[in-house]
């Protein structure tokens, strides 16, 4: 049988391989996202400035306001109850014919001070427990944290409710009931903080040169959470702040002849019903002002030292 192709023929070669592209020199550029417009909700400059304005403002007048403007919290004149807003009573009377706008200041004197003596007491209560809790850990972590998650399962203001009536009425029931129900939140921050920091190689450096675990708390993590539990306190405020009105309509906070954002909304309600507004709708407005501007402030500050949105601000 005969070969179809003779010995002497050889196979076509293959088409010579074309080298690959080579790589670009430089990749190309992502594009930007676009940024998102600064409102005061998101604490934006003019927004801060419009806050820090109005926060200033509100706090000077209720220093001042004992000095320029004494009030006889006990003081009933019967011949001006309710009168409308006008020149003499800018904020017009209540049902007793004291002032509206006086007695406003004076409520957002006491609550700015509860408010933040409150988230102070809060902020050391839960800075300890989360220090513990985090330079420790093991069994003393797991159980601090099973008491954190007990309390914050329970509703806050019905445990604030029970302290301060185990405790009567008045200003230090009042703190004790806040600072107690609020420090759960710090205590997590301070633990979560300190059990991130305690795998960075300069506390292992730390560790290795001798320090003992005070030394390692006081010089190495604390100064990186202090910053933090500021932040935690001042965002505290205007939560404590609205906790201690709830807690004076309800009528277990303060006395309820004291002026307080609280007992003047309580009060002012019974004369909705005659047409005047005023005697709740403007300590209404000032509670809120004051705390919209003190969240615009702090929220502002959360920015700054939140390393996500420091490209976004152009800081």
């Amino acid at each position: 049988m005969t070969d179809l192709v003779p010995p002497s023929a050889t196979p076509p070669a293959p088409p010579p391989a074309t080298p690959p592209a080579p790589p670009s020199a430089t990749p190309p550029a992502r594009p930007l996202p676009p940024r998102r417009p600064s409102t005061l909700l998101r604490a934006g400059r003019p927004g801060v400035a419009v806050a820090a304005t109005v926060l200033a403002a509100a706090v000077v007048a209720c220093l001042l306001a004992p000095l320029l403007w004494p009030l006889d919290q006990s003081a009933v004149d019967l011949a001006r109850t309710r009168l409308a807003p006008s020149p003499e009573h800018l904020a017009g009377t209540d049902d007793l014919g004291r002032d509206v706008a006086l007695r406003s200041l004076y409520g957002l004197r006491v609550s700015l001070l509860v408010g933040a003596v409150a988230a102070l007491v809060a902020t050391v209560i839960g800075g300890l427990v989360g220090a513990v809790a985090g330079s420790i850990g093991g069994r003393v972590d797991r159980a601090l944290m099973r008491v954190v998650d007990t309390i914050a399962a329970l509703p806050h203001l019905l445990l604030g409710i029970f302290i301060v009536a185990m405790l009567r009425p008045s200003l230090g029931a009042v703190i004790a009931s806040i600072a107690l129900t609020h420090w759960l939140s710090t205590a997590r921050i301070v633990r979560s903080e300190l059990l991130s920091l305690r795998s960075r190689p300069f506390i292992e450096a730390a560790i290795s040169g001798g320090a003992g675990r005070a030394r390692v708390l006081t010089r190495h993590l604390l100064p990186h959470v202090l910053p933090r539990l500021a932040l935690a306190t001042t965002l505290m405020v205007p939560h404590a702040v609205w906790h201690e009105t709830a807690l004076s309509f309800l009528g277990l906070g303060l006395p309820p002849h004291l002026a307080s954002i609280g007992n003047m909304i309580n009060d002012g309600q019974r004369s909705l019903l005659t047409g005047a507004w005023w005697a709740s709708i403007v300590p209404g407005l000032a509670l809120v002002t004051v705390t919209l501007a003190l969240a615009a402030l702090t929220g502002r500050w959360r920015d700054r030292l939140d390393p996500r949105v420091r490209a976004e601000l152009q800081l």
